[in-house]
């Protein structure tokens, strides 16, 4: 799958093309860990399709140039806000996340998760993949503070057929 500075290469070749971008939805899910494809992206908005065998975004972080939704296709979360506020996702539910918003979750579902994250710079220009902690201080997404697990791959494949059955 791709490593984060994959997905912002990735993201930057799709934000300097001109014109629409069509995609279908399509991921090889993990055994463990997390595999995160990139789907399409203009300077200022990008989509990933975010897939979790377990676990998730566990520790407790913020985007400070970004707002951001997920909205669940399989699986479910559970997301925690800074509070100890606690709420379970479905399929087809989602949350939105204003920049600066404290969230972390985790898969706790059955099924493999499966998220379509849609993000949004507040301020062209500056950096959409800035994340910072509880504290305030910088944290990368893919570091052994957030619990970044070891990616394994299945033979499984979510798409669209796979969501409509």
């Amino acid at each position: 799958m791709f490593a984060v500075a994959d997905i912002i290469k990735a993201f930057e070749q799709q934000a300097a093309r001109i014109g629409p971008r069509f995609f279908e939805l399509s991921a090889q899910l993990p055994a463990s860990g997390r595999a995160d494809t990139p789907i399409a992206a203009t300077p200022n908005m990008t989509v990933l399709l975010k897939c979790y065998a377990s676990g998730g975004e566990n520790a407790l972080h913020g985007h400070s140039n970004e707002d951001h939704t997920f909205v669940v296709l399989q699986g479910e979360a559970t997301f925690h806000g800074p509070g100890g506020e606690e709420k379970v996702v479905g399929a087809l539910g989602g949350v939105l996340l204003p920049h600066g918003s404290l969230y972390r979750f985790i898969s706790t579902g059955e099924q493999t998760l499966v998220m379509l994250r849609i993000g949004c710079a507040v301020s062209p220009g500056l950096d959409v993949y800035a994340r910072v902690g509880q504290d305030g201080k910088p944290m990368a997404g893919d570091s052994a503070e957030n619990k970044q697990g070891r990616l394994q791959l299945t033979e499984e494949w979510f798409t669209p057929k796979s969501f409509a059955n």
